[in-house]
């Protein structure tokens, strides 16, 4: 069955307390469906940010995108999830990920570890919010039963496999980090490459009784009636593609409104993303495209 699209905006500029309620009101009128906050270092703070976003909005849901589970420990971790979830009346929906920038982790004076050591923090913390809401002891309980829904982000196999045991939201980047880069570097996912991991993905998930909501989140938005000059900016990126295939990457939105809303709704149905989420700089130039899928 298709899903219908959901439609996510990723906030990472900070801002004062009034320009941060502007900004998400604005994000609301627009059609957005998630108010999201990411969780880097020179960044809004995730929770105290969803909240006063919840405060300011009536529709939209509210949620991280995703947590650095490095940064914390599962216990605490479960502790901020559930007060988050009562503050912002059950519109809470918890993203989680390994962190991928090794320059966060010394800053703040916590292990980096190895890429299975990353993958088996996370694992413990998915699995110790579970039993930590399971529990009648553990006080205080979110408002969402048995807890919030939560989206797992990540690329390599051991994370698509827990993200398919554990996750209701399975996220794609469109993109992985540089072979041996610790920096935060990404390389762009060709399509052929992105089926791959999908199809990986699916057949961890084909146990699942429920199929889970599949995210991807997009790079660049342009809207254009000249793709062909737009791509230009995004070439010195990836040097070793032609402007076709630049033009190809899941990843970007670039063209016209009826163009750009095409491009998603094929890769609905050839990937199966229907939860879209883009960044913040480019969030009032999708609107349109909003507008142009509301109700498919």
């Amino acid at each position: 069955m298709t899903r219908p699209f959901r439609f996510g905006v990723n906030m990472v500029i900070a801002a004062t307390g009034d320009e941060w309620r502007r900004k998400c009101r604005k994000a609301e009128a627009l059609g957005y469906d998630v108010i999201l906050v990411a969780d880097h270092l020179g960044m809004p703070a995730p929770f105290s940010s969803v909240v006063a976003a919840a405060e300011a909005t009536e529709r939209p849901r509210v949620g991280t995108f995703v947590l650095n589970t490095g940064f914390w420990n599962p216990t605490l971790l479960a502790r901020e999830v559930a007060t988050a979830d009562a503050l912002t009346g059950g519109r809470l929906e918890l993203g989680l990920g390994t962190g991928y920038v090794k320059s966060e982790h010394d800053a703040a004076g916590l292990p980096w570890g190895t890429p299975g050591e990353r993958v088996t923090h996370l694992r413990r913390t998915v699995e110790e919010l579970d039993r930590l809401f399971a529990s009648d002891e553990f006080q205080p309980q979110p408002r969402q039963q048995p807890r919030p829904p939560i989206l797992i982000g990540g690329n390599g196999d051991r994370m698509l496999e827990l993200t398919a045991e554990h996750a209701d939201i399975a996220a794609f980047t469109g993109a992985k980090a540089a072979p041996g880069d610790s920096s935060g570097k990404m390389t762009h996912l060709t399509p052929d490459e992105l089926d791959e991991r999908v199809a990986v993905y699916q057949r961890f998930a084909a146990r699942r009784p429920e199929p889970a909501e599949l995210n991807l989140l997009i790079q660049l938005v342009e809207v254009t009636g000249d793709r062909r000059k737009a791509v230009q900016q995004v070439l010195e990126y990836v040097p070793h593609l032609t402007e076709d295939a630049a033009l190809g990457l899941p990843l970007l939105l670039i063209g016209t409104v009826r163009q750009i809303a095409d491009q998603l709704r094929a890769q609905r149905e050839r990937y199966g993303f229907s939860y879209i989420t883009v960044l913040e700089p480019y969030f009032e130039a999708f609107g349109p495209v909003m507008e142009e899928l509301a109700g498919e």
